[in-house]
């Protein structure tokens, strides 16, 4: 699709993205990747303003893809909000994006009548292979510890999804650096040990979490809280900062105190909690006490809304 002067060129088709950002690098640019699944916030916004920043001559990209494979058929992939006109209108307004690359579809999908398995034996599939057809993909990209606990304990098939489709994105855009928002904690250590094991010659940026006024992490499904529900939401953010102080203020807090904290204030205010984890910032191992840099991780629903956030911590020394 033509742009028009100032606004990013959109494409949809795999080959045509490999070859501009072939044409790009030629010219001496340094191509920046920033993965979304669109509905772009300001949260969105800022990893293009860090991508603006990271190198000079440079060309940004924004792909808009809302990936099937890391979502379980229970999970609320129909629902996942989307507003592609919306999204241009944003990016267009930053005057930081060259291109946005919307394919239709990034796997190879199976004949109609075939059955598909699981990753695991028929364990745990996802969207993707719910759909049908066993001729379809089936090259999967694990990261297997990294991947096991945090969101990975509820969502078995999510970071496997997350891991395959940013890998797809790299060898379609083949960027130089791309950037991925620390809100998704485990997924940003996830992509740096993937890129490290596989040897993607991709510099990775993880660039700060990005907060409305009253604190709530910046997300694509806060569109989906009611007004009490969002009000109640706000106690995630509010009980890690609490926890923040708590550990600066105790040298070698103990972990389960804290994360009795948060459990207790997240499940007064109504939320249904799934995880409250406070672990080592790069191995994620879970962590006794706070005598190290950590980084606190909570998942929890509010109304049918799933939130997460977390809070890195580095104790005095």
């Amino acid at each position: 699709m033509a742009a028009a002067a100032g606004e990013p060129e959109v494409i949809r088709d795999k080959a045509v993205m490999r070859a501009w950002s072939r044409r790009r690098r030629a010219e001496g640019r340094t191509v920046v990747l920033v993965p979304t699944m669109g509905f772009l916030h300001e949260g969105h916004l800022s990893l293009v303003s860090g991508a603006a920043a990271t190198a000079s001559p440079i060309a940004v990209v924004v792909s808009i893809y809302v990936n099937p494979s890391q979502f379980a058929p229970t999970e609320d992939l129909a629902t996942y909000p989307s507003d592609l006109a919306r999204d241009l209108r944003k990016l267009a307004s930053t005057g930081a994006v060259h291109a946005v690359f919307n394919p239709p579809d990034l796997y190879v999908r199976g004949a109609p009548g075939r059955t598909a398995s699981g990753a695991s034996g028929g364990a745990a599939v996802s969207c993707l292979e719910a759909a049908g057809g066993g001729d379809g993909h089936e090259t999967w990209i694990r990261v297997e510890r990294l991947e096991k606990g945090l969101c990975g304990s509820s969502r078995p098939v999510f970071f496997r999804g997350v891991a395959t489709v940013v890998a797809k994105l790299f060898n379609v855009v083949e960027p130089d650096v791309a950037v991925f928002g620390k809100k998704d904690y485990q997924q940003w250590r996830l992509i740096c040990r993937m890129v490290r094991d596989l040897d993607f010659a991709i510099e990775i940026i993880g660039s700060e979490i990005v907060r409305e006024a009253d604190g709530l992490a910046m997300s694509s499904r806060n569109v989906h809280l009611s007004r009490e529900e969002r009000e109640k939401a706000l106690s995630i953010s509010r009980s890690l900062v609490n926890a923040r102080t708590a550990a600066l203020n105790n040298s070698n807090s103990a972990s389960e105190h804290i994360k009795n904290q948060i459990v207790q204030t997240l499940t007064e205010t109504g939320g249904l909690v799934d995880y409250v984890e406070i672990v080592e910032q790069e191995s994620l191992v879970p962590v006794e006490t706070i005598d190290r840099p950590v980084v606190i991780c909570v998942a929890a629903w509010f109304g049918k809304v799933r939130l997460i956030d977390n809070i890195e911590i580095h104790p005095r020394s």
